[in-house]
């Protein structure tokens, strides 16, 4: 049953993602940290999180913007690495609590119409690029907080969720080896999770692009901006 559990949120994770970019992490490790604990859950989804990455980059790579992969992209992966190389250090309790409250003021600023009068550009850009990427390699929360600052950029759906996805990849690369050295052991004990993990953001992916390519770009930032309250509140629930 825990894996038939798994696999329907895995695709319903998977289809999130599609459409927001973001959603994977976010929804598989609390699951998966009821039963393996909060460590080693980071570790086993970052696995299924890189193969949906992937799949999203591939058929969406015609549309990502390379600019903001430079200006914003490069300085998340730098995030990613040195938030990985410490979370098996730190509390991430506190960093949880703060990504939350960061993430509930952005939906409240995406839905109101505020966050489209401003602009990610220069100093902004780069703290909020390792500041994603971070509490991508600590928490396993790296989605959310980069979706928010993408809505700065005012990119179309399409390339907001091709760029957000190939920015998530370049995470994964910084991170995914250094959860696979210190976590090892512990994930070849989870193998059969995490391919099932894998198979449901796979075919949550196909979905989920079918919505995507539906949405007028006013409707996708509202919803993307639904997406980051709902989880916002949902970490602070889970800090308590």
């Amino acid at each position: 049953m825990f894996l038939v559990l798994l696999f329907a949120v895995g695709v319903v994770s998977g289809a999130t993602a599609a459409v927001a970019g973001f959603g994977i992490g976010s929804l598989l490790t609390p699951l998966l940290a009821v039963r393996v604990g909060t460590g080693t859950a980071i570790a086993a989804v970052a696995l299924p999180h890189a193969a949906a990455s992937a799949l999203r980059f591939w058929r969406l790579r015609a549309a990502v913007d390379w600019r903001v992969i430079r200006e914003f992209g490069l300085l998340s992966a730098a995030g990613g690495l040195i938030g990985a190389l410490l979370y098996a250090r730190l509390s991430s309790r506190s960093l949880t609590i703060v990504l939350g409250l960061l993430l509930v003021a952005t939906a409240a600023a995406g839905l109101t119409g505020w966050a489209t009068r401003w602009r990610t550009t220069g100093v902004v850009s780069a703290v909020l690029g390792l500041l994603s990427g971070f509490f991508g390699g600590i928490a396993g929360n790296q989605g959310g907080l980069r979706a928010a600052a993408l809505l700065g950029f005012r990119l179309a759906p399409t390339v907001y969720v091709a760029t957000s996805t190939a920015i998530a990849l370049l995470v994964d690369a910084a991170r995914t080896p250094i959860y696979l050295w210190g976590a090892g052991p512990a994930l070849t004990r989870l193998a059969s999770p995490i391919v099932v993990a894998t198979i449901g953001v796979l075919v949550g992916t196909i979905l989920g692009e079918r919505l995507l390519l539906g949405l007028s770009v006013d409707r996708f930032r509202r919803v993307v901006s639904l997406l980051i309250g709902a989880l916002g509140v949902w970490l602070l629930v889970r800090s308590t």
